[in-house]
């Protein structure tokens, strides 16, 4: 007998919206096991489509299908077709991309990178966790890759009951892989890297922002040094600030690599230097901020604006008149709206003007699926500030 769950009509409403998530609080009847691809029925039985159906999320079922289409091998099959061959036409400059980003390639839940001539894979849901040997078979045939690494260890993961663990898949992947992202070479720790290794969502802003970086550059937040390495030859000087000592270590690696000396690293927590340069009157032609995500939920929203506030403000204290700011969250829970609002907020704080120059989000290989707002996460602003 199929595996089923029965929903609400407010559920059917949703899905027939766009979204393809549906919450506990709209299941009203479950035929299935954790993991299972389910029927999901709806008014008086009738089959809505087939999910990925969680016993221990909140995200309890995950569309795959609508009406009677099948979520089989031959789905999962199609659309990672589909999927690989977007990005090939994008003719995306660098050996590192996102090949499947989950909901916005129509199979959620799953993310898979390619960094060269291998795959990092995350399953995000007990769904495709249940299919990862059929994917993982998938991918062998359809991109031959040298090696695929599981990076399991998302904390996210634990909402599903799923452990945290990073593991290979299938062929070998090694400790260090040599990517190339237009001419800056990096080389990325797949298996203990942020994320599945690098910031590939970012990949597009770093390009947009040097178009118009110049003189002294501070880059805060800066992982390993992607905004500061693609910046440094069109300025003359570029300091970049991480916390941590592995990141410090790794920039100065990829700064030596690509033969960069205008490029210093600092190890400090970036709201502390950014005061200390105030207290200093240091000036910067452009500044970027990219920090990571300050809102995890709806409840840290508060602190999270407090936060973007701070280093918005500080940040356009310290830049000099007609030079560009990069600022960025990637905080899905502080929409774009809020996110502008904030650094609005702190543009009349620090008595400056500011013009907005672009408006960005994330690269193309991260597809936004509308009506899954959820998908789009990360935006940037560039601004120059006037006065």
């Amino acid at each position: 007998m199929q595996p089923s769950v029965a929903v609400s009509g407010r559920a059917e409403e949703r899905i027939q919206a766009g979204h393809l998530w549906i919450y506990k609080s709209d299941v009203l009847d479950v035929e299935a096991d954790p993991g299972d691809t389910v029927t999901v029925l709806g008014a008086r039985g009738r089959a809505i489509g087939q999910a990925l159906y969680s016993d221990r999320s909140q995200i309890t079922l995950r569309l795959l299908s609508h009406g009677a289409e099948p979520a089989d091998a031959a789905l999962w099959r199609r659309r990672l077709v589909s999927a690989i061959g977007f990005r090939e036409t994008l003719k995306i400059d660098a050996s590192a991309c996102r090949l499947v980003h989950a909901e916005g390639d129509l199979l959620p839940s799953l993310i898979v990178d390619r960094y060269g001539d291998y795959l990092v894979v995350q399953s995000l849901s007990q769904g495709v966790e249940r299919l990862l040997p059929t994917i993982t078979g998938l991918l062998v045939e359809l991109l031959a890759p040298r090696g695929i690494l599981a990076r399991n260890d998302a904390k996210v993961r634990a909402l599903e009951g799923l452990d945290q663990r990073v593991e290979v898949l299938h062929g070998e992947v090694p400790a260090s892989i040599t990517v190339r992202e237009g001419p800056i070479e990096y080389d990325v720790d797949p298996w203990k890297g942020q994320k599945t290794g690098l910031f590939l969502d970012q990949r597009e802003n770093r390009v947009a922002a040097a178009q118009y970086a110049r003189g002294r550059v501070l880059d805060c937040f800066s992982y390993n040094g992607g905004f500061a390495m693609r910046l440094a030859s069109s300025c003359d000087e570029v300091t970049a600030i991480d916390i941590s000592a592995d990141a410090v270590a790794r920039i100065a690696a990829n700064a030596a690599r690509n033969r960069l000396p205008q490029i210093q690293v600092r190890e400090a927590n970036v709201f502390d230097e950014l005061r200390r340069l105030e207290r200093e009157a240091g000036r910067f032609d452009t500044i970027v901020l990219d920090p990571p995500a300050f809102a995890k939920n709806k409840a840290s929203v508060p602190k999270a604006l407090s936060g973007y506030r701070d280093i918005n403000l500080r940040a356009l204290r310290l830049l000099k008149p007609g030079g560009f700011l990069v600022t960025c969250s990637c905080s899905y829970n502080v929409d774009e709206a809020t996110f502008g609002q904030v650094i609005r907020e702190a543009a009349t704080d620090a008595l400056v003007h500011v013009d907005v120059v672009e408006k960005r989000m994330q690269a193309r290989d991260h597809p936004v699926l509308l009506g899954v707002p959820e998908s789009y996460y990360l935006k940037c602003f560039i601004l120059r500030r006037l006065s």
